[in-house]
């Protein structure tokens, strides 16, 4: 098993689903290894780093602005009505992201963070997905897209993205998978109490 620190960023902005960002964290940042090694080091970031109100309300301060980042090897963009509505209109947040592509391992994406992925040119001829409610929008927007339906996350090997909300959780588990092993998932599972089947 790898003994490396992955450098996790979670990009947040006002009216992000909250558990689109708070289940990856999650799982995450409670993720050990046999020798009680944390493997991921989980931070966040937003467009200006000044406090975000997620959706219905929650406040959060980011740990970091776009200026002043450090490098990410795993980037996940959350969704919610902040990304479908204003953040696709956001030319900086989605050149950031498509800056991110170059130097991340893996980009990630949550629900409708998905339409940001596209926006930024990400997902053209890639097999993807997103909230059930946004497939449409995502398919007809950006056709270049092979939108897949029913399914939890989709992995194009260094883009991975994840259908609604939840669906979040499972994604961050199949990259612990991926980067450790299924026994660290398993116990991150019970640890978490959730149920991966």
């Amino acid at each position: 098993m790898r003994s490396q620190k992955w450098r996790v960023g979670i990009l947040l902005f006002d009216d992000v689903e909250v558990l689109d960002f708070a289940g990856p964290f999650e799982v995450f940042s409670v993720t050990s290894t046999k020798k009680e090694q944390k493997p991921f080091e989980v931070t966040t970031v937003s467009e200006t780093g000044e406090m975000v109100a997620a959706r219905n309300g929650l406040r959060v301060q980011p740990d970091y602005s776009f200026e002043n980042a450090p490098q990410f090897d795993i980037l996940v963009v959350p969704g919610g009505a902040g990304a479908r509505n204003r953040e696709i209109n956001n030319e900086r947040v989605i050149q950031w992201i498509a800056n991110e592509m170059k130097s991340v391992r893996l980009m990630t994406s949550v629900c409708t963070g998905a339409l940001l992925l596209a926006k930024a040119g990400l997902l053209e001829n890639r097999k993807c997905t997103t909230h059930w409610a946004s497939l449409k929008r995502l398919k007809e927007e950006f056709p270049g897209t092979k939108v897949q339906q029913g399914v939890k996350f989709v992995d194009e090997g260094d883009i991975i993205t994840s259908g609604g909300i939840s669906a979040g959780i499972n994604m961050a588990f199949h990259i612990v998978g991926k980067l450790l092993d299924q026994e660290v998932v398993q116990e991150t599972a019970r640890r978490m109490e959730y149920d991966l089947c």
